[in-house]
């Protein structure tokens, strides 16, 4: 089986060529940053006018990277949400007329589950039920993944997701974009000690999370370190990154042992811990992950880099795997800017 996934929900334009054996034909990107670095952040309208313009090329490489023809594809997807509804309708409508124009089945796709089963791509011998940390600039989740649109959620923010708060410190910090990056590479060389910032919700008896208390305190410090040109100096960014990196990673660690503990995850007898979403990028939330996994006698697994970032080969994925589990082709499915992970249970 070979299917076509198309991803257009934020700021990157990708088509993928994905087959039922796991293996990624072509993975083609086209990225905005340097468009949106200009004006620090992802602006919604250009967006989708800058999808619109990529899209047909994307497209192209990457039927022509894969080496096949369009009768070689058996099926359509496309990231129907939640996401920048004006990308997000870009993506779909070219993925409907495409699935159309060649009498193939179009499958709309959740970006979240894209996400959540990304993992099962790269590493096929990740078996169900598993226990998923789904972080990313929109949304922080720890999810109790129990088959293919089987997810329960077991840990969410109560406010800003995780991500969101790396770019708002990034941002005061006059870090370029994409901004939690750039947060890694300054806490690198930073005393991870000097600042001791809040840790919200850290003692509460459930999994589920807050950062905006510790974005608004890393913010106020920063405006203290000021000088009168409103700079901050490369030592005092190192330190705030350190600290603010070690701050989240310990929230993470405690919130991720308190699911473990969870009864509905206990009696599913979760095999690994995952993690998924652009976030889960980062080496330092990686090492602690691991960490964890290993306290817990499961196993890690976490994507390759390049699958962590959104990109059409998840949406490829999700499709395989809801077409293996019968679920049926939607051509007249809307895109949905808000479309919680939990409605596919």
């Amino acid at each position: 089986m070979i299917v076509v996934g198309v991803e257009a929900s934020c700021d990157d334009t990708s088509v993928a060529v994905v087959n039922d054996k796991h293996q990624i034909l072509s993975l083609n990107i086209i990225s905005q940053t340097d468009m949106h670095k200009l004006y620090g952040g992802v602006v919604p309208e250009l967006a989708s006018r800058l999808h619109l313009n990529a899209i047909e090329k994307v497209f192209n490489d990457a039927i022509d990277n894969a080496g096949i023809k369009l009768s070689d594809i058996d099926a359509v997807c496309a990231t129907a949400g939640p996401g920048l509804i004006g990308g997000l309708i870009v993506g779909i409508m070219f993925a409907k007329g495409l699935a159309v124009s060649i009498d193939k089945p179009f499958f709309p796709v959740n970006h979240l589950e894209g996400h959540s089963l990304t993992p099962r791509l790269a590493d096929e011998n990740l078996k169900f039920p598993y226990l998923l940390l789904l972080i990313s600039g929109g949304n922080t989740q720890i999810v109790l993944v129990r088959g293919v649109g089987d997810y329960i959620i077991i840990g969410k923010t109560t406010d800003d997701a995780c991500g969101e708060c790396f770019d708002k410190v990034a941002k005061v910090l006059k870090l370029p974009y994409p901004n939690g990056v750039e947060i890694e590479k300054c806490a690198v060389n930073g005393d991870n000690n000097r600042f001791d910032f809040p840790k919200p919700m850290i003692n509460e008896s459930n999994a589920d999370f807050s950062f905006s208390g510790l974005k608004s305190a890393v913010i106020r410090v920063v405006h203290s370190l000021e000088d009168v040109n409103g700079d901050v100096s490369s030592k005092d960014k190192s330190d705030v990154c350190a600290s603010f990196q070690k701050v989240v990673c310990e929230i993470l660690d405690k919130k991720i042992r308190f699911a473990f503990q969870d009864e509905r995850v206990v009696q599913a007898k979760v095999n690994a811990l995952v993690v998924a979403g652009g976030a889960g990028a980062n080496k330092a939330i990686r090492e602690t992950l691991q960490k964890i996994a290993c306290d817990f006698g499961v196993d890690y697994v976490a994507p390759p880099l390049k699958l962590c970032t959104d990109n059409g080969a998840m949406i490829a994925w999700a499709g395989i795997e809801r077409i293996k589990a019968g679920y049926k082709s939607d051509l007249l499915f809307s895109p949905k800017p808000r479309w919680p992970l939990s409605d596919l249970s």
